[in-house]
């Protein structure tokens, strides 16, 4: 378990701006090769983005690099360059069949380095077709890119994000089923902090790990509406404490505040104690 409430892309030009993310509020950092740098600068950002992993600085954040995508002239070179980096994870774009994960995963374990998570990011309509294959291959988390699956489906984006629903809850339900974890994608629209609070508070209650960012302006609404309020931790408490009881008293159902409590609420009480705990030792 990780917490991932926060994962804030960092263009992996931008020397300056990697560098404060050492010092920002975020979970995971995302130094970006694709989207955020120009082809002309491809080369230059995967060795700059690899002389900064190398320098350290970033405490307990998670360090993800995305990769150029399969197929482009920096793929090979990408995953040469940053395998057995002091990366923890690489993420790869549009992702659409499990067999591009067995295979990254071969490359990837034939390193002598320590061992790097794969992350894959949905992004088009093929890869949320087959999101259930590509969720038992050896993934480790699953990541939405709400933008291009926008484009490739020909939707709109909307406040309420009806055209991409569907692809969301798949993409979670998929996640669920094998034990991964899965991110939202990023808001884009900097300027209205009201809508990306919705945003955030869809994406948590369709059942997201955390949230993609794009600037640090959104660290605090993320980390507050992923993370864990006092109240649901105190009952968590409550209800560990008091089904121990229930356990030694040799019974299987408990009752907290009027509400009947099974094993199962059991265990996403220990579940959210120790995703806590794990908050505050970062």
């Amino acid at each position: 378990m990780r917490p991932r409430r926060s994962a804030l892309f960092m263009p992996g030009i931008n020397e300056r701006a990697m560098a404060k993310a050492r010092s920002l509020a975020c979970d995971v950092v995302i130094f970006d090769l694709e989207d955020a740098v120009a082809a002309d600068s491809k080369v230059s950002a995967r060795a700059l983005v690899r002389a900064v992993l190398e320098r350290g600085g970033y405490g307990n954040r998670e360090l993800v690099v995305r990769c150029n995508g399969a197929g482009s002239p920096w793929w090979d070179d990408d995953i040469e360059a940053l395998v057995a980096s002091p990366a923890n994870a690489l993420l790869f774009p549009k992702v659409e069949r499990p067999e591009e994960v067995v295979e990254l995963r071969k490359r990837l374990d034939a390193s002598s380095g320590p061992r790097q998570d794969i992350w894959a990011m949905i992004e088009t309509p093929r890869g949320v077709v087959n999101v259930e294959r590509i969720a038992r291959s050896p993934v480790d988390v699953l990541v939405m890119g709400t933008s291009d699956l926008v484009a490739d489906l020909r939707a709109r984006h909307s406040d309420n994000r009806d055209s991409v629903l569907y692809a969301l809850s798949k993409c979670v339900n998929a996640a669920r089923s094998e034990h991964r974890d899965v991110l939202d994608g990023v808001h884009l629209d900097l300027e209205n902090a009201a809508a990306f609070e919705r945003i955030c508070e869809q994406g948590r209650t369709l059942g997201f790990d955390g949230k993609c960012l794009i600037h640090p302006s959104q660290l605090d609404t993320a980390n507050r509406v992923f993370g864990i309020d006092e109240a649901a931790l105190n009952r968590a408490r409550q209800i560990a404490k008091i089904w121990a009881e229930t356990v030694s008293e040799g019974k299987g159902v408990a009752v907290v505040n009027g509400q009947l409590i099974e094993k199962l609420h059991y265990e996403e009480a220990k579940r959210l104690i120790a995703f806590a705990e794990l908050i505050d030792g970062g």
